[in-house]
């Protein structure tokens, strides 16, 4: 039995990282990101589109779609090298991205390559051409906004992701739900380890 216990805490645990409780973002949390926002220098229109995304909360864990064209050839501008690939200058900025997110549980839920140009479009001019999708699943709201909000001290690193794209298209999703989740995953396997596992003395004196 200790081992079915330690796997049951292990999934608690991290259950209880996976898993956003602290609600929607209070009204004083959303000042506190957008005067951060502000005082970065960031536009009044991208950051009344950010509030409104704040405001919206409904403390739940959500996914971003992505659908990103990249550019032939990266904008060699300070810091990219001439052999630099575009998808090396892309990494520059994703990379430090995820290393500041993926221990506030954000991960990628999906991504990809464009296997041809689109094969349904109306209603949107220049969209027939991407070249890369990608989903990213975030805890909460206020663990981006907690980053997002502080872009400033990698506003380099945004100069690497404005160099490396043509175009892109970014939504969020919530309510959602993916058939891969992590915590149901983690709970069946745990739950096969532990319906295999001896039944200790009572099959020993079987």
């Amino acid at each position: 039995w200790y081992l079915r216990i330690a796997l049951f805490v292990l999934w608690i645990a991290f259950f209880s990282w996976y898993t956003s409780f602290g609600g929607p973002l209070s009204g004083a949390e959303i000042e506190k990101f957008a005067a951060r926002m502000e005082q970065s220098g960031v536009d009044p229109e991208r950051i009344a589109l950010w509030r409104g995304f704040m405001e919206s909360d409904t403390g739940d864990d959500f996914a971003v779609v992505n659908f990103m064209d990249l550019k032939d050839e990266p904008d060699r501008i300070e810091g990219v090298g001439p052999d630099e690939t575009t998808e090396a200058v892309m990494a520059r900025y994703t990379r430090p991205f995820f290393r500041r997110m993926m221990p506030r549980a954000t991960h990628p839920v999906a991504l990809g390559e464009a296997a041809h140009r689109a094969i349904d479009l109306w209603g949107i001019e220049d969209a027939e051409e991407w070249t890369h999708f990608g989903m990213v699943r975030y805890r909460s709201r206020r663990d981006l906004m907690e980053v997002a909000s502080s872009a400033s001290a990698d506003a380099s690193i945004h100069d690497f992701k404005i160099a490396a794209m043509e175009k892109t298209i970014a939504f969020p999703i919530d309510p959602w739900f993916q058939l891969g989740d992590p915590r149901l995953v983690l709970a069946g396997l745990f739950g096969m380890v532990a319906l295999a596992l001896p039944r200790g003395r009572a099959k020993n004196r079987a």
